[in-house]
């Protein structure tokens, strides 16, 4: 038996004119993570990028003046927009953050300080008691947070964060095996050298070779996990209880991490009372339509060499 995660598949019904969406600005727009971002706008039907911003370096360019990371080519919404300084109070109220840790702390306060609504990337507030860390199809209500962000921090603005990479689809998995309460679990992650960021892991260290270490890793896959399915009580998230134990590797592969998990229940589970709450899992994205959520959340793969990057 196995299973994945999918990737969300964009199913583009709810298409509005293009001048009709609503505004967004990305900081770090320059890294691989912030053309991700653009690259992911470019086409969804909801929002358009219409402010980038990004080191001194960068400011003052137009965004195709700059070196491009990814396979796909530059969005043309965006190719002619200058970048900016990451300023707060300038660009629009919504603020997706690609901005590397060392710098993504302080400056998403300011950020959120000054009214913006910042959905961070970064790791920094992952784990403040009142930043939600979310994944749509687990925990939607956490973003009750947001309000007691206002109340407690000052702020005029918010600050949510998404997950460690590896951390989303195992915590997905998880949540549809609630039914099953799964109390311990043990994941080796076979993470790939795209995660690792540009220019990534030295090709003498990545070529042919698997590093058993990824620096913070396994602690993020095991805080992050109980919180994401945790539940909110008053202005705070009571962890989940599991016993959660992660070994993290780094693979000679381009794109797409896989995990291996082994997860004891509370009670005596089958193979196929796991298939069945995996194939009957679905959140608030899939009961509201959203344009970018994939259908099914997990897919299940009857072949045994499967799934594969």
């Amino acid at each position: 038996m196995s299973t994945y995660a999918q990737s969300a598949r964009p199913r583009w019904n709810d298409r509005v004119p293009r001048k009709a969406r609503i505004e967004v600005g990305i900081l770090g727009a320059t890294g691989a993570v912030g053309q991700q971002f653009a690259s992911l706008l470019a086409t969804h039907p909801w929002f358009r990028a219409t402010w980038l911003a990004a080191s001194n370096r960068s400011v003052g360019k137009r965004y195709r003046e700059l070196a491009w990371h990814l396979p796909v080519a530059c969005p043309s919404d965006v190719a002619e927009i200058p970048v900016e300084t990451p300023k707060a109070g300038r660009g629009p109220k919504l603020i997706f953050s690609a901005l590397d840790s060392s710098v993504a702390g302080e400056a998403e306060e300011e950020f959120a300080a000054a009214g913006h609504c910042v959905v961070s990337n970064a790791r920094n507030h992952r784990m403040d008691a009142l930043v939600p860390l979310l994944v749509p199809e687990i925990n939607p209500k956490h973003l009750g947070l947001l309000a007691h962000q206002r109340e407690f921090k000052g702020w005029c603005g918010t600050i949510t964060t998404n997950p460690n990479c590896s951390t989303v689809f195992l915590a997905m998995t998880l949540a549809a095996l609630r039914p099953l309460r799964p109390r311990r679990v043990l994941v080796t992650t076979l993470q790939a050298l795209s995660g690792a960021g540009y220019p990534g892991v030295s090709s003498l260290d990545a070529t042919a070779n698997i590093v058993p270490f990824i620096h913070g890793e396994e602690e993020k896959i095991e805080s992050e996990t109980k919180k994401i399915l945790g539940l909110l009580s008053n202005h705070s998230v009571t962890p989940a209880s599991l016993v959660i134990s992660a070994q993290a590797t780094r693979v000679p592969v381009l794109y797409g991490h896989t995990e291996t998990v082994s997860v004891e229940c509370e009670e005596e589970t089958s193979p196929e009372d796991v298939l069945a709450a995996f194939r009957a899992f679905s959140g608030e994205p899939q009961r509201l339509h959203l344009p970018s959520a994939p259908r099914r959340p997990i897919v299940c793969l009857d072949d045994l060499d499967r799934p594969q990057p």
